[in-house]
């Protein structure tokens, strides 16, 4: 048998190993990179767990499983998660109010979260339903826009405020006309009246919705003006009042500068008649006159009105005698403002009347009205009689100088008014003082009093 070569351990062959040249090469590699990209660094690869959370990002629109994560990586999640992914996906699933800020702040420069609850994902969806409503186009916009969201957002809606409702486009465009009649021409020229987006189907799909701001009528529509596209429709007031009728969670509705007439609110106010929540109607801005007026004196006496906001109408004295008739025999109000109509001393007088009995009024506000000083003697017994009062306003009225001797007189031993404004009513100087120093002290008695009474 052959034996294997031996010989001195200075001549043993060295076992096969990286040599010196191996790692010369791989330092000059490593200087070479250095060398040609500067932001080149020996990082440790990520963990595991960064790059699977990295993974879970870019596919939560495909496979959304936050709730399967630990709490800490949920966080790191959703920090991470980007605001443009479909609302199918987030609505429901994602909850945290950071990533809900986060789509706000994005969206919309201003964002006062207190408005909305402090919720930001109240707000949001609040926000993004009005922003769709506000540029719906009847026969145009897709309306699966709006009837899609509503299970998603339903949860969260709250108020909503739309202060523009766009009409149809229109088919033929007629000629232009030369001159725009400042008189209303344009709408009572014939042209065909256009309805708008239909609420019911919304308003009446959000069970937690307690407030509805609504305006009839176009923003910024610059040299497109025409009147009817401030008209608020005989249909479009319909498919409103049923919708009111039938959103038992409305608390306040506020539907200002539609141009509503006598019509239209004793149709909404048929259809509100014992409303089991609404507490506060605002029809201020519009058209209404005495019918209307009367048609809303029913409404107080069967419902649970509180806050009753009327201002710039045109209700005279037999309006204001119904809403007196109203307040005398049953009411659950407290607030009522008649600012800027024309009630004049009847319909003044007739209010007044009704205070002398009325327990539940707290604000009365008959600023411009064309009062005088008829009126502002029967508030003088008010004054004397009535511990419910807190505020009056008889500004911009004429009550003259026996006017508010008058008041002056009745509020001699008054002390619960806190608030009477009789700003341009011709009163004399000396007695206004006298009337502002007897309210003042009312005033700081009943600080002093909440003072008191707050617990250490």
């Amino acid at each position: 048998m052959q034996q294997p070569v031996t010989g001195d351990r200075s001549t043993a062959i060295p076992s096969p190993g990286p040599s010196q040249a191996s790692f010369d090469a791989g330092s000059y590699y490593a200087r070479r990179c250095i060398t040609e990209d500067p932001n080149w660094s020996l990082v440790t690869v990520p963990h595991l767990t960064e790059l699977c959370l990295q993974h879970i990002v870019h596919n939560f629109e495909k496979n959304p499983i936050l709730n399967y994560l630990l709490p800490e990586h949920q966080r790191k999640v959703l920090d991470r998660l980007s605001t443009g992914l479909p609302l199918a996906v987030t609505a429901n699933l994602v909850s945290d109010e950071e990533y809900w800020k986060r789509c706000c702040t994005e969206r919309w420069q201003l964002c006062d979260v207190s408005n909305y609850g402090d919720s930001w994902k109240r707000m949001f969806f609040e926000r993004h339903l009005e922003n769709i409503l506000k540029c719906f186009i009847p026969n145009t916009t897709d309306p699966n826009q709006v009837l899609e969201l509503i299970p998603l957002c339903k949860g969260y809606v709250r108020k909503l405020e739309i202060d523009q409702f766009l009409p149809p486009v229109k088919v033929d465009q007629k000629e232009e006309r030369d001159d725009l009649s400042d008189t209303g021409s344009d709408f009572e020229s014939g042209e065909v009246s256009v309805q708008h987006y239909d609420l019911k189907d919304l308003i009446t799909a959000l069970p937690h919705l307690e407030e509805l701001h609504l305006t009839y009528g176009v923003k910024d529509c610059g040299m497109n003006f025409e009147w009817n596209l401030f008209n608020f429709t005989n249909q479009d007031c319909c498919n409103l009042a049923a919708a009111v009728k039938m959103c038992h969670s409305l608390k306040v509705f506020k539907l200002t500068r539609s141009n509503v007439d006598d019509e239209k609110t004793k149709l909404l106010a048929r259809n509100l008649l014992d409303h089991p929540c609404l507490v506060e109607l605002n029809l201020s801005h519009n058209l209404i006159r005495d019918k209307g007026a009367q048609a809303l004196g029913k409404l107080i006496s069967r419902s649970r009105l509180e806050i009753l906001d009327l201002c710039n109408n045109q209700i005279h004295h037999l309006g204001a005698q119904a809403l007196a008739q109203a307040l005398a025999e049953k009411s659950t109000l407290t607030s009522l403002n008649l600012r800027l109509n024309c009630v004049e001393d009847k319909g003044g007088e007739a209010i007044g009347g009704a205070l002398l009995t009325n327990t539940t009024l707290k604000s009365i506000h008959l600023g411009s009205n064309n009062l005088s000083e008829p009126t502002a003697t029967l508030f003088s017994h008010v004054l004397a009689q009535n511990t419910t009062l807190r505020s009056i306003n008889f500004s911009c009225n004429r009550l003259g100088l026996d006017g508010g001797k008058q008041l002056l007189a009745g509020l001699a031993d008054n002390k619960t008014l806190t608030e009477l404004d009789l700003r341009r009513t011709e009163v004399d100087q000396e007695a206004e003082y006298l009337i502002h120093q007897i309210v003042w002290a009312n005033r700081e008695a009943v600080r002093l009093q909440h003072s008191t009474a707050k617990p250490p």
